[in-house]
């Protein structure tokens, strides 16, 4: 405590001060000298005879009266000793009412900590408001090295309204992905996973380290996570438009996604890639890229999600266990377990291919066998007769064929079964940049007014 050192040392010096005037009453240059026979006589010492300031002050020719003052050495000492005694036992009595003074504080402070956390039947009785206002202090996954915040399950059971069905906005592999209130203005999306398999823990613990070190401006923010049983939750950001899946594959069937916007979501994406392989040392692979885990804010900007299967790029990954969603699996990934950047350069690729064609990764066939988009869409990719056939009809005709056949090139080079022939995605992202107009975040001027996008 630093508190103590510095009372002690005043309170030191004041009982120090307090010992000179009985010091100064012991004379000095008027003591005789004292030769060692003397020093250990055994005989009692004679008293030492001081003559006072008054006899020399008596004028000349009047006879001396001296006024003798009588100083025994052991009166002198003992009265020394005493006052040493009672200066320490102050200074002693001091140093322990501070000890006292600061273990008390102490205790005070951890009691009032230890009341200050209601145990779960206060904070259920609590109002939803209140608890809600709770987050507004907690540290989010920041910058210079701050952990996510542990957030408290009542509060994101409040914020859900118990998890109701009605605020759903989407289900992953391991639960379902909720809207929840935090306060009147901020909305977040809270990923529920059930189930206390290895995988859940794994993949839990592993996006929380992800998303703790990774800060981007094409990468999900984490606000916050959960631990409640076997059950995790996981706190992004909102994002109003949810994901590039739901826009494409949902009820609108892609209407809200005009070709501009489509191709500034590939170059977002592909931004958040070239981070994770370029800029991440050591570079990381995401291993789970999909059209779901592309995730859209109010302004259609796209950032990148589910980061539980993300692994550090390298040697050691050649041979991994395998994992991903079917349709967005690399060939050599998936047949010989050898994992590289390129692995999601392929995926991009898919997406790529659903973005232009409006068709998901795998579809059945009238003859019941499925069929990757990819094998489907190589053939008539590389036919310029052919190719705006199988654009979304929703686009169609909507965008220049120059552009068009720019684009249908990077996605053939990326789904290609060899990964030496796939470019690297800092390649691929220079490709589709001056597709996009400026006020989009690319490099295209345009010239006829640009259309808002639906809101």
């Amino acid at each position: 405590m630093n508190l103590l050192p510095g009372l002690c040392l005043p309170m030191w010096a004041l009982s120090s001060t307090s010992l000179f005037p009985m010091l100064e009453a012991r004379p000095e240059s008027t003591l005789p000298s004292i030769s060692s026979s003397t020093l250990f006589s055994k005989k009692e010492q004679e008293p030492t005879f001081l003559f006072s300031s008054e006899m020399a002050a008596q004028p000349p020719g009047m006879p001396l009266v001296p006024t003798i003052q009588v100083v025994h050495h052991e009166d002198l000492d003992r009265r020394i000793l005493i006052a040493l005694i009672v200066a320490s036992t102050l200074l002693a009595a001091i140093l322990l009412f501070l000890l006292w003074f600061w273990v008390y504080r102490m205790k005070s402070s951890k009691s009032s900590n230890t009341e200050s956390k209601p145990n779960s039947d206060v904070t259920r009785e609590r109002p939803r408001k209140a608890i809600l206002d709770n987050f507004n202090s907690l540290k989010v996954a920041g910058k210079k090295g701050d952990l996510v915040a542990a957030v408290e399950y009542q509060l994101l059971e409040a914020a859900t309204n118990n998890f109701l069905e009605d605020n759903i906005l989407g289900e992953g592999r391991h639960g379902c992905v909720y809207k929840a209130r935090l306060n009147e203005k901020v909305l977040a999306a809270v990923k529920r996973m059930e189930g206390g398999e290895q995988d859940v823990e794994r993949e839990f613990d592993n996006e929380v380290k992800w998303l703790t070190k990774i800060q981007h401006q094409n990468i999900v923010s984490l606000l916050g996570y959960c631990t409640h049983g076997e059950t995790r939750f996981l706190v992004y950001e909102m994002m109003h438009n949810r994901s590039l899946a739901s826009q494409l594959h949902g009820t609108t069937h892609g209407s809200g996604l005009s070709w501009n916007l489509r191709m500034k979501i590939s170059v977002d994406v592909a931004r958040g890639l070239e981070y994770l392989h370029e800029h991440c040392n050591p570079p990381v692979v995401h291993r789970d890229l999909k059209s779901s885990s592309v995730l859209l804010d109010s302004n259609f900007n796209a950032k990148l999600s589910d980061f539980g299967l993300a692994v550090n790029s390298g040697i050691q990954n050649k041979n991994i266990k395998l994992a991903g969603t079917s349709g967005y699996v690399a060939p050599e990934y998936l047949l010989e377990g050898k994992l590289t950047d390129k692995s999601d350069v392929y995926a991009f690729g898919v997406i790529l291919l659903e973005i232009l064609t409006g068709r998901k990764p795998v579809e059945k066939m009238p003859s019941g066998e499925c069929q990757s988009l990819g094998t489907w869409a190589m053939p008539q990719l590389t036919n310029r007769s052919k190719l705006p056939s199988i654009v979304d009809p929703v686009i169609r005709d909507t965008m220049d064929l120059k552009h068009l056949y720019q684009v249908a090139a990077v996605a053939v080079l990326c789904v290609q079964q060899e990964p030496s022939y796939r470019p690297l995605i800092t390649d691929v992202l220079h490709s589709l940049i001056p597709l996009v107009p400026l006020e989009l975040g690319g490099s295209l001027r345009v010239t006829e007014p640009m259309p808002l996008p639906p809101r």
